[in-house]
């Protein structure tokens, strides 16, 4: 038997797990903890690609599930958009823009601003002048921002995952932004098990979601038990007659004279006669 041949006792079904995608800047570590603690018997594995590379590899069935920035290629993708980041512009700490909180895109007319070829945001036109050539990553770009060459605009995110002691970014106000996303293969509109899983989980639904294999069976109502028909009489009865007095006397029947005004009477005393 050759390594490539199947072994004949070898289980016909793999045991389940999860891949989850992630693009730069977006940090999953949260939801991974959930995942673990809810469903320890399914491994999730991390795979950090690129935002080109996400999509691909959704509809390759590389990965169960991907974090993305919006605007993708929908096509055969599914995308619950989750939140949208800030837009800054990464620049030297000595530079003009770092004396103030925030910019606008005008405010960097002067600028040579770099446009990475792995750049999400969606823009209609580039704010400033264009620089001779397109960085090939964000990375890059960064690394020319450092040296004085020009300026980034980026997702917040990006900025802190780039981040380096001689650089600073500032809030532009009017820039595009980017959504960060969780997209997934559509299979006739509905998302597999651990697909939906993962979505609870994102969305913040309790363990005790009725969504999800991982949500536990509601407990069952107790049944309360209906009294001995016997019982309940005999009980009834003994209360109407062995209970006490309203006005404090141990039982008796009901409109007996008080104690004072029969002792008179044993006495041979005369009983008042009402006039």
């Amino acid at each position: 038997m050759t390594g490539s041949e199947a072994s004949p006792t070898a289980s016909p079904t793999a045991s389940p797990s999860f891949r989850l995608a992630y693009v730069p800047g977006v940090t999953p570590g949260k939801w991974v903890r959930i995942w673990k603690e809810r469903l320890p018997d399914v491994p999730l594995t991390l795979l950090q690609v690129s935002a080109a590379e996400a999509p691909d590899l959704l509809r390759g069935s590389d990965a169960d599930a991907a974090f993305v920035r919006l605007p993708i290629d929908r096509t055969g993708l599914a995308a619950i958009p989750l939140y949208t980041e800030t837009t800054v512009v990464v620049v030297p700490k000595d530079h003009l823009v770092a004396a103030v909180e925030e910019v606008s895109t005008g405010d960097l007319a002067d600028e040579i601003v770099l446009h990475p070829l792995d750049d999400t945001l969606d823009w209609e036109g580039l704010p400033g002048r264009p620089a001779l050539e397109r960085p090939a990553t964000t990375a890059d770009a960064i690394e020319l921002v450092a040296a004085g060459i020009g300026v980034l605009l980026v997702p917040q995110s990006l900025a802190r995952l780039h981040h380096r002691k001689d650089l600073t970014y500032r809030t532009v106000t009017d820039a595009p932004q980017s959504r960060v996303a969780l997209s997934f293969l559509e299979l006739d509109g509905e998302p597999t098990d651990l697909v939906e899983e993962f979505i609870g989980i994102v969305r913040g639904r309790t363990v005790n979601s009725t969504r999800g294999r991982g949500a536990p069976t509601p407990p069952q109502p107790k049944q309360r038990k209906r009294p001995d028909a016997a019982g309940a009489g005999r009980g009834s009865a003994a209360g109407k007659s062995g209970g006490k007095n309203p006005r404090g006397g141990s039982g008796g029947a009901k409109g007996a004279p008080k104690g004072g005004k029969s002792s008179k009477i044993a006495k041979g005393g005369k009983p008042r006669r009402r006039p």
